[in-house]
This record gives C-alpha cells, sequence and structure tokens, in this order.
C-alpha cells in the first residue's frame, strides 16, 4: 500500500561499494532469453503481471510483459501498457524544481517559509532538506489508521494535504537524519505551485516530458482516462482482489504519475544527458549529501551499483503497483520493470537486478529452490552482527525460516522468508540478496550477504 513507499522503495546496502571499468554489454539475444525465462518462471498467464525493457542508450534490447493487465476480463499485459509509478515520480518533481532553480526562480537552501509562509518550522526547513527525506516533517503514510478509515479515499487540494501533517509533531530536527518521507515530497509539489502558479503536475507535464517527446507519462487522477492503462490488485493470504480504492491527490509529488516502460527509457536519457539539468545541478541531482549520504541517497535517487558498475536508481510502491527503475550511465543501460500487484514479493526491483546484470555481461548465479527439514534449518536460528552496527535475526516459523535485518542508522528494520536454493545458499524474499553461512568450531558461525546490485557481500558474526 502507499504506507510502504519509506519501506519498499529503498534498497540500502548493508557493504560499501566499489565499481568496475566499462562493461562489456551483453547481446540483445542474450538479454532476451534471460529475461524470457525470469518473467516465464516468476509470472504466471492467469495472474496480474509485468512489463519490462532493457535499453543501451535509445536502443531497446528487450521489452516484453507477462501475465494479466486486467484479471477479471482475461487481458494480457502489453509491453506499452501504462501503470501507476508510485514514488518513481518523486525523480521527476525533484528535477522540476531543480529546473527552476537552474532558472533562477529558486535556491536550494531557500527555507520553506519563503514559498509557504504559514508551515510551521518553515524557517529551518531548506528545499534540501525535502528532496532528500531530511527535513524530519511527519510522513502522512505513516499516520496510524490513515489508510483504514477511509482517509486516504478522500480527494484534496494541496493546501488540504499539508494540512494533514503540518501541525503533527516533527520526528527530529531539520538535517539531523534521514527518514524517507512522502509529506516531504508533497511539500516539494507545493513550492512547484507555489513558484510556477500552476498544478505540479501541469508544471512537470509540459515543461518537463512533452518537450522531450515523453508523452504517456502523465498525472494518475481517478477521473482521468488514460489509455492503455492497466488494472492493479493486491494479494491477500494468496488470494488475489482489486487493489484499495485511493484517491491519486493524495500521493501528490510523492507518487501520483502514470508511464510506461518505453517512457521511463525515455525519462533516464532525458534527465541523465543534460536534456534537462545542467552539469552543476546534475551533479546535485544525483550526489547524496549531509546525513543522507549515510544512505547512499541523493535527491530521489540511490547512488548504488549493479555486480561493481555505478547506478543510479529508485522503486515506487502504491496501491496496486510496484515499479524499479534503474540506470547504468558508464554503459548508459536502462532497465524499467513495473508490476501491477502488491502483497507478494517485491519482484520489479529483482527482475530489472537481475537483468542489468545480465546487460553488463556479469548475471548473478542464481540456485534452484529447494525444501530443507526443520532440523537442517534450525542450525541457523540465531542473531548475527557486522562491524558496522547491522544485525540479522533469524527464526524459525513453522517451516520457513524468516529474516529480520535491523541496519540500524542506515535504514529500516525489514522481515522477510528465506527460500533455501540448490547451492547452499539462502534467497531473501523482498530483496535482491542472498545470504551463505559458515560453520566454526560450534557450528554455524559466519552469515555472509551476497547483493545482486555489489560485487561485495558483507560478514556477519554469530552473536
Amino acid at each position: 500500500m502507499l504506507r510502504k513507499f519509506y519501506i519498499l522503495l529503498v534498497s540500502i546496502p548493508l557493504v560499501l561499494l566499489s565499481f568496475t571499468a566499462k562493461a562489456e554489454i551483453a547481446s540483445a539475444e542474450t538479454i532476451t532469453k534471460a529475461a524470457t525465462e525470469l518473467l516465464d518462471r516468476e509470472f504466471p498467464a492467469d495472474a496480474p503481471g509485468i512489463a519490462v525493457l532493457v535499453a543501451q542508450g535509445d536502443k531497446v534490447l528487450f521489452s516484453g510483459a507477462r501475465g494479466l493487465a486486467n484479471v477479471e476480463l482475461g487481458i494480457p499485459v502489453a509491453p506499452d501498457n501504462v501503470f501507476r509509478i508510485g514514488s518513481v515520480t518523486k525523480q521527476f518533481a525533484a528535477t522540476a524544481l531543480l529546473k527552476l532553480v537552474q532558472e533562477g526562480k529558486a535556491k536550494l537552501d531557500d527555507p520553506l517559509s519563503k514559498y509557504l509562509p504559514e508551515y510551521p518550522n518553515g524557517d529551518d526547513i531548506t528545499l534540501v532538506h525535502l528532496l532528500n527525506h531530511t527535513s524530519g516533517v511527519n510522513s502522512y503514510t505513516g499516520i496510524e489508521n490513515y489508510f483504514t478509515d477511509g482517509r486516504i479515499q478522500k480527494d484534496l487540494s494541496t493546501e488540504q494535504m499539508i494540512d494533514v501533517f503540518k501541525d503533527l509533531p516533527v520526528d527530529f530536527a531539520p538535517g539531523e537524519k534521514f527518514a524517507y518521507n512522502n509529506s516531504g515530497y508533497v511539500l516539494v509539489g507545493a513550492v512547484i505551485e507555489a513558484i510556477t502558479g500552476r498544478p505540479w503536475y501541469d508544471y512537470i507535464e509540459k515543461e518537463l516530458l512533452v518537450p522531450n517527446g515523453i508523452l504517456r507519462t502523465q498525472f494518475g487522477s481517478n477521473t482521468r482516462l488514460i489509455h492503455g492503462a492497466v488494472s492493479g490488485y493486491e494479494y491477500n493470504n494468496g488470494v488475489i482482489k482489486p487493489a484499495t480504492y485511493l484517491s491519486m491527490t493524495q500521493p501528490h509529488a510523492a507518487g501520483a504519475l502514470t508511464s510506461n516502460v518505453y517512457d521511463l527509457m525515455l525519462w533516464n536519457r532525458t534527465v541523465h544527458t543534460g536534456k534537462i539539468l545542467d552539469p552543476e545541478m546534475y551533479k546535485r541531482f544525483i550526489t547524496p549529501e549531509g546525513v543522507a549520504a549515510d544512505v547512499n541517497y541523493a535527491f530521489a535517487v540511490t547512488d548504488g551499483d549493479i555486480r561493481g558498475h555505478k547506478s543510479i536508481q529508485h522503486g515506487g510502491g502504491i496501491n496496486g503497483f510496484i515499479t524499479y527503475l534503474l540506470y547504468i550511465p558508464d554503459e548508459e543501460i536502462t532497465v524499467a520493470a513495473i508490476q501491477n500487484s502488491t502483497g507478494t514479493l517485491m519482484r520489479s526491483e529483482r527482475v530489472a537486478k537481475e537483468l542489468a546484470s545480465v546487460a553488463v555481461a556479469d548475471p548473478m548465479p542464481t540456485g534452484t529452490p529447494v525444501t530443507r527439514s526443520n532440523d537442517e534449518l534450525k542450525k541457523y536460528v540465531g542473531t548475527y552482527a557486522n562491524e558496522e552496527g547491522a544485525v540479522v535475526t533469524l527464526k524459525l516459523e513453522g517451516d520457513t525460516l524468516i529474516c529480520t535485518t535491523d541496519q540500524g542508522p542506515r535504514g529500516y528494520p525489514q522481515t522477510q522468508p528465506l527460500k533455501p536454493l540448490s547451492d547452499g545458499t539462502f534467497e531473501v524474499g523482498m530483496n535482491s540478496y542472498w545470504l551463505s553461512f559458515s560453520d566454526g568450531k560450534k557450528g554455524v558461525s559466519t552469515l555472509k550477504t551476497v547483493f545482486m546490485d555489489t560485487s561485495k557481500g558483507g560478514t556477519f558474526k554469530r552473536k
């Protein structure tokens, strides 16, 4: 659901990153074979599906889809279908605000009070604090019962959205910490509106998208006819149901755009090749700063890597949809994946990162799922910690080994099931990494994380 923006969208590695020289790029045939096998394995034909694209520069190396765009009517997903993209919206909003800064209409160190004079503590919150989630503003998507008592279904203006959270206690002083925050990007949208005198999405559509030929990305209004739009679904205890309704006025500049994988490729080619931002402003866009650098978070994009190759990436989750968009700048690789279901594993991120590793000709090895007995699994139960203070706790629930990662100051705790694989490793539920183990004198003593999006892993010692 929408409130999971901050949990689903930011993959914070537990290890330091390293980068290699420019990679050899796999052929379109190799990528197509890998993508076909992956989609056939992960997405059944009779359930909600996914659209995927892999490109180098402006050349599409693979585009395809699996599953159903509309389960009730049995209509399959097509690669050019339109999906809600959730928090991938944020990088469009961030770029819009940076463009206005570039034009001299704002400054990044401007206080929020310059644009919203009545906002509490607005003198101490800067535009940078909003852009990189260090404002301390209370995120409305974390308000208790906000998604279950009907409030999320109401159509609200920008002013009414701000009223939802502006008087709530702050989480911390501006600039003191990083905390992924959807209210912050509602405020980004409000600043865009204050500067331009136009709805935030109107400015993005007409000033950033249409001039660059990005024509199928738009505000996902509940009352707007969006050609090619798919239906969203949720899994509830394994049962498929239509996604819970929400007014698309409420995700605002934090998550209310719709798009398709072709437009997301065009967006990557536009924003990452100097067509909107000059070199100085683009560097601010993609470079983590302040306390946000601790989690590799810039302005609505994360600074990561794919198998040792620098990447710029972000995900998006909203009722019924999960998106992942990444870009490998040195090789000009785009991978976009959008699924029309939530409540299952975050497969769009896995698909995107796995195909990116294939594209840079360094595919992540994966084992075949296997069944292991309770007695075999019990030996892994325990708590493991690394030198940076991150903790991994494993416990057995029924026949399933459950993993809880607490990255301390580096991110939010996450709890996920582990899937045993034939090579002796365990695949971690929603994230793109594996766990491997080694024995000491008294049994299992060491856990190692093996990330799909980095060539190195982190080592955790058993407590």
